[in-house]
């Protein structure tokens, strides 16, 4: 995870603020990391059970495993898009990001699509700014 900040979080007064996400947000480094879009999927491939709770936490999971092996973690996130299935919960996918993902909050935008694999409730693509860790 980066010891100095990647990610400063822009919410101007007079706008409505909440603790799960920026209103904007500027990202401090050079280099980005785009994490494509991750569904509920286990390390088999398969789509995990336990309906929208479950799929949105793999996701996240997944997400996470992303931003760690290129060195950055949910701190250094500028914005998370998330897509949902129209038959999804929000409220019960949303449920569960604090558990996973923690008091990160990034720029992040929910939409409702169709998702391209049959079975999956949940999309999550997310930008990140990676620390530059390179020996000075």
């Amino acid at each position: 995870m980066s010891s100095t900040p990647t990610v400063t979080h822009v919410n101007p007064p007079g706008l409505h603020t909440n603790p799960a996400f920026s209103q904007g947000t500027i990202t401090e480094t050079g280099r980005t990391l785009y994490v494509g879009g991750q569904n509920g999927t286990g390390p088999d491939g398969e789509i995990v059970e336990g309906g929208i709770a479950a799929q949105t936490a793999q996701a996240l999971r997944n997400v996470l495993a992303v931003l760690d092996a290129a060195g950055a973690g949910p701190e250094d996130v500028a914005r998370l898009a998330v897509y949902l299935a129209p038959e999804a919960d929000l409220r019960e996918g949303f449920a569960v990001v604090g558990e996973v993902w923690g008091p990160h909050p990034a720029a992040v935008t929910v939409l409702r699509v169709g998702i391209g694999r049959p079975g999956a409730l949940v999309q999550i693509e997310a930008v990140a700014a990676v620390p530059d860790r390179r020996p000075a």
